[in-house]
């Protein structure tokens, strides 16, 4: 009889985990043996359920899926993470995979291509798009940076402040889901606008703004229009 595979769940949009574990649990041979919304307690959940296969969003109600993905990596309990997003493919899909993920899959993904992907996750396929992993072979063997995104020279602690930002947190609540000090929140806010070449924190929090919630910046969106507080 063949084995039944295990999926555990981390994503904390409960319509898309319940779409999810019906495309899932409609295959033959998959289900789902445990979900979760947030960042803390996690790992210790998908440690004690021993899932194939964790799949992991971004952005969860109390932090960042890549921690996840990197704590389960260095706690070294042998369980699969596939990242799935609505995030930039383009931004976040090596950065999964050098958190040590199997790989990246967009939310909008077809029902065939999630199945399929997971499917290669847990068998220890690389899951990128062709683009994607094409890229990732180029940067390896030549070293030379082929994201075109302004936010690509970001670091992994700098990117997720800025999505924290564009969620409309402030410098205090960043703080305090990160554990940090205000006074480094406001050194990582500097670096980010300088590196993204932003004149200003007003500039700065409509990009990351319109970015979190269209995926895309729209240099217009500069001159004009109310931003929330980072005070």
């Amino acid at each position: 009889m063949n084995k039944t595979a295990r999926i555990f769940l981390v994503d904390d949009h409960p319509i898309f985990r319940l779409g999810l574990r019906r495309i899932l649990e409609a295959e033959d041979g998959i289900e789902v043996c445990g979900e979760s919304d947030r960042l803390e307690g996690s790992a210790e959940a998908i440690a004690q359920t021993a899932p194939d296969l964790a799949i992991v969003d971004i952005s969860l109600k109390d932090g960042h899926g890549l921690e996840l993905v990197r704590k389960l990596k260095a706690d070294n309990v042998g369980i699969p993470t596939l990242v799935v997003s609505m995030h930039d493919e383009k931004l976040y899909a090596e950065r999964a995979v050098r958190a040590g993920a199997q790989g990246y899959l967009p939310k909008h993904s077809s029902a065939e291509k999630m199945v399929m992907g997971v499917r290669q996750a847990m068998d220890g396929e690389l899951v990128l798009s062709p683009d994607i992993a094409r890229n990732l072979l180029r940067r390896t063997l030549h070293r030379r940076p082929t994201e075109d995104s302004p936010l690509a020279g970001l670091s992994d602690r700098e990117l997720e402040i800025f999505e924290m930002i564009g969620r409309g947190d402030s410098a205090r609540q960043i703080a305090e889901k990160l554990n940090i000090s205000v006074k480094t929140v406001e050194t990582h806010r500097t670096n980010i606008r300088q590196k993204i070449n932003l004149a200003s924190t007003n500039e700065l929090v409509r990009f990351a703004t319109t970015w979190v919630s269209d995926g895309e910046y729209q240099p217009a969106l500069a001159n004009g229009g109310a931003s929330p507080s980072l005070a």
